[in-house]
């Protein structure tokens, strides 16, 4: 009994510390639930065209942009940003953790819904308007929010 007891207690424990690491404080993510629809773009380069493309569009469709309760981040060359502030190493680090992602590796853009989860996730260049009218077809936009 006390064996089954003691096994019961440590995987009650492992589960918690999973659990924690996947919902690191330190991560912006956190705070963005249920208020915003995060687009997160990583890159290993600020002078990738598609990059650059990409971002030039989001600011060309900023009203859109705050229309669907967007927020945007980026992560250049493993420097984070959240609507054009600095973020911690700490927060672009649990930011790149919760969502997988490796700051050197290719183009990628994630969109997250206002509930957490992951929406979109695609490498290489990604057109804005295809996230705009994925985010038209969700359910709780369709509902007005």
């Amino acid at each position: 009994m006390k064996h089954w007891l003691l096994c019961a207690m440590m995987a009650a424990g492992i589960g918690v510390a999973g659990g924690a690491s996947a919902a690191d404080p330190a991560n912006p993510l956190v705070g963005d639930r249920w208020t915003f629809r995060p687009l997160i773009i990583v890159t290993p380069s600020v002078d990738n065209p598609d990059y650059q493309r990409m971002r030039g569009i989001l600011a060309s469709h900023h009203k859109a942009f705050e229309d669907r309760d967007m927020l945007l981040y980026t992560v250049e060359n493993g420097e984070g940003e959240r609507a054009g502030q600095p973020m911690t190493d700490a927060e672009t680090t649990a930011l790149l953790n919760a969502l997988e992602l490796d700051p050197h590796g290719e183009l990628t853009t994630v969109l997250v819904g206002k509930d957490g989860g992951r929406k979109v996730q695609q490498t290489g260049p990604v057109d804005p308007m295809t996230i705009f009218d994925t985010i038209d077809r969700m359910p709780m936009r369709q509902a007005g929010d």
